[in-house]
C-alpha cells in the first residue's frame, strides 16, 4: 500500500508548490490555473478583469484547491511589482510562473495600424518583462531552498512559421522565444527551468480581438480542415512540465493541431 506522502505526489505532483498565472481571466490561462490549482498547486491568478477572477477562484475553491485573485494590468510595472509582494505576503512567494497575457492583432503591415502594433509590444514584450522582472526574485529563492522553480512563457507557432498579416504578432513571440533561450542558460545553473510553449491555432478570446478581415477569414476558413487545439490542451501541458523531476527541463514545446500544416 503506497503511504500518504507517496499517494499524495502521485495525485498531486505541484502539493506544496505556489503557482502566478497571468492572463487568467479566460482561455489558455484560465484553463492552467484550474489545472494547476487540481495538481495541487496554490494559484495567483493575474488578469485585469476582477469578476472574472473571482469566478474562477470560486471553481477552484470549491473543488477543495487554494486560489488568490489578483487584478492586474502586466503593461503597469509598478502595479506588477504590487502584485507579486502580495503573492509574496499571502501565499510565501511563486515558484511556478505561467506567463500567458498576451494579444493577437495582425492585420497588413501596409495599413499601418501603429496602435495595434504599439498593444502587442506593449503587452506582448513589456508585460511579459514586466512580470519576469517582478517575480524572478522569488523564482530564484524558491529554487535555492526547494532545489527547483519554473518559468513557463507562451509564446506561439508564429515565432518559427510564417503567416502573412501577422509579421508584428509573430515578431513580439519571436521575441519571448529567444527570450526564453537566454534566460534558461542565465536562470538554469541557479536550478529554475525554462520553457517557452509554442501552440499552434487555440482556440480562445483572441480571435475574437481580430480586426482585420482577411485575418478572421482565414482564421475562420481553417476550421474546415483543422481541429483547433484547445485551452486545456496547452493546460496540461503546462502541468506536465512543471510536474517533471526536478533534473529535467524543457526548454522548447511546439504543440500543433493534428492538421495544421504550419
Amino acid at each position: 500500500m503506497a503511504t500518504e506522502t507517496s499517494a499524495t505526489a502521485s495525485t498531486k505532483p505541484l502539493h506544496g508548490r505556489v503557482a502566478v498565472v497571468t492572463g487568467a481571466s479566460s482561455g489558455i490561462g484560465e484553463a492552467s490555473a484550474e489545472h494547476l490549482a487540481s495538481l495541487g498547486a496554490k494559484v495567483a491568478v493575474l488578469a485585469r478583469r476582477a469578476d472574472r477572477l473571482d469566478d474562477l477562484v470560486a471553481r477552484v475553491a470549491k473543488s477543495g484547491g487554494t486560489a488568490v485573485a489578483v487584478a492586474v494590468d502586466v503593461t503597469d510595472a509598478a502595479a506588477v511589482q504590487a502584485a507579486a509582494d502580495r503573492v509574496q505576503a499571502e501565499l510565501g512567494g511563486a515558484d511556478l510562473l505561467f506567463n500567458n497575457a498576451g494579444v493577437m492583432l495582425p492585420g497588413p503591415v501596409e495599413e499601418l495600424r501603429a496602435d495595434q502594433w504599439q498593444r502587442q509590444i506593449d503587452l506582448n514584450i513589456s508585460g511579459l518583462m514586466n512580470v519576469i522582472g517582478a517575480f524572478t526574485p522569488q523564482l530564484v529563492r524558491a529554487a535555492g531552498e526547494r532545489g527547483v522553480a519554473d518559468l513557463i512563457n507562451t509564446s506561439s507557432s508564429a515565432a518559427q512559421n510564417l503567416y502573412p498579416t501577422f509579421a508584428v504578432y509573430a515578431a513580439t513571440k519571436a521575441f519571448v522565444s529567444h527570450l526564453s533561450k537566454h534566460l534558461r542558460v542565465e536562470l538554469g545553473p541557479k536550478k529554475v527551468r525554462v520553457s517557452a510553449i509554442e501552440p499552434g491555432i487555440v482556440g480562445t478570446e483572441l480571435q475574437s480581438h481580430v480586426t482585420d478581415e482577411g485575418a478572421s477569414a482565414w482564421l475562420e476558413g481553417s476550421k474546415e480542415s483543422i481541429d483547433w487545439l484547445r485551452s486545456e490542451d496547452i493546460a496540461r501541458t503546462v502541468g506536465f512540465i512543471a510536474s517533471l523531476p526536478l533534473r529535467v527541463n524543457l526548454p522548447q514545446v511546439f504543440i500543433m493541431p493534428t492538421a495544421q500544416p504550419s
